[in-house]
């Protein structure tokens, strides 16, 4: 099959999945670096550790159809929950 096209296409893998056997395949030096800046001394010195804020577990019975709407964009929709209470919260205490 020489000269054909063996890279994936939507129909082989889900649109935005990673191709993670031609990833392994890649060597050090067929990587391109050079849109990477430099990091230099002073930005290690000026870096802190940020760890972010532990969550609560807890279960909460919600509609229906609100929990299908927020699926329908599919991974994350508890941490798109999260955003909408945060949001309604600080507009609250405004």
């Amino acid at each position: 099959m020489k000269g054909k096209n063996t890279q994936s296409t939507s129909r082989t893998r889900p649109k935005g999945a990673t191709d993670l056997k031609q990833l392994r395949a890649l060597r050090d030096t067929d990587i391109d670096f050079a849109d990477i800046p430099k990091l230099g001394k002073s930005f290690w010195k000026a870096a802190r550790l940020v760890m972010p804020a532990p969550k609560d577990r807890l279960t909460i019975r919600i509609d229906h159809d609100v929990v299908q709407w927020l699926k329908k964009n599919g991974r994350g929709y508890q941490t798109r929950i999260n955003a909408i209470l945060r949001s309604y919260m600080e507009a609250q205490t405004e």
